[in-house]
């Protein structure tokens, strides 16, 4: 609970410190171009100002106006302004919530992986020159829950095949307990951002009826500005819910790749205990 706090603050912080900054830049942009058309006035010379002489039938020259690039983090964050602080920010906490607890499971995960051939053949080997004891000391020199679940199942092996199959298996499951931990939150959080987004939408809409209602006129003026807010907060919601699922879909296929790799390594350390126990005999 205390690293479950100390995260939803943190995110807190985050989240409430991207918010500041989008409209402290837009602030800040918004006086820099006042502040560049003020000196621009001030600067034109008296003698410029005066009036030319008009030719009558002259064409007349149309220039267009340079249009400004703007990059795509400009963009996301001009939508995410007029979309509204309250469900954007919502859904924001979301995907940063999410993204901690993907990026904490993918680094547990890759740390938890084992070459198991090469632990079976130092087991193996260790068993042949050492024992049981010597198997042991290499199960605690290697990381990750295969190692673990043949330290426990090497720790009982002096009880008979059958207690180490049962230890084996019993401490698998908590292996795999602690592989797949967190990972239901993910998936909360790939539920709750369209959720979010959808419950923006229909406030969005009730906005534009209410604005509606107030106008007495149903003119396209009058629902731009809710039925905007609506389409954002959908929008984002619905990235949010994409970017986490691809992230859920691989820790869910790593986790069964390690569980895989957890059963058939069992087996093999059952075989090998058995091998070993006929050739003491």
């Amino acid at each position: 609970m205390k690293k479950l706090f100390a995260l939803l603050t943190i995110t807190g912080f985050l989240s409430f410190g991207m918010l500041n900054t989008v409209y402290a830049q837009d602030e800040t942009a918004t006086e820099e171009v006042v502040a560049e058309g003020e000196e621009v006035m001030d600067e034109a010379p008296a003698e410029e100002v005066a009036a030319e002489p008009v030719v009558e039938n002259a064409p007349v020259e149309e220039e267009a106006a340079p249009v400004a690039d703007e990059s795509f983090t400009q963009i996301i964050k001009q939508k995410f302004i007029e979309g509204g602080p309250g469900f954007m920010g919502i859904v924001l906490v979301c995907l940063i919530l999410g993204l901690a607890i993907v990026i904490e499971r993918i680094i547990y995960l890759n740390m938890s992986t084992t070459n198991t051939n090469k632990l079976l053949a130092g087991i193996e080997e260790a068993l042949a020159s050492g024992g049981v004891d010597a198997a042991k000391e290499v199960c605690r020199n290697t990381k990750g829950p295969v190692a673990s679940i043949f330290y426990q199942g090497l720790d009982r092996s002096h009880e008979g095949i059958d207690m180490v199959e049962k230890s084996v298996v019993s401490y698998g499951g908590v292996q795999m307990g602690l592989l797949e931990k967190g990972i239901s939150w993910i998936s909360l959080f790939i539920a709750l951002a369209p959720m979010l987004g959808f419950m923006g939408t229909v406030i969005g809409m009730i906005g534009a009826f209410d604005a509606i209602a107030a106008a007495g006129d149903i003119s396209p003026a009058v629902v731009a500005d809710g039925i905007k807010v609506a389409l954002l907060t959908t929008v984002f919601g619905l990235i949010v819910a994409i970017i986490l699922q691809i992230f859920y879909n691989y820790i869910v296929a790593k986790v069964d790749s390690l569980v895989n790799d957890m059963e058939n390594a069992s087996i093999s350390l059952i075989d090998l205990l058995v091998k070993n126990e006929l050739t003491n005999k």
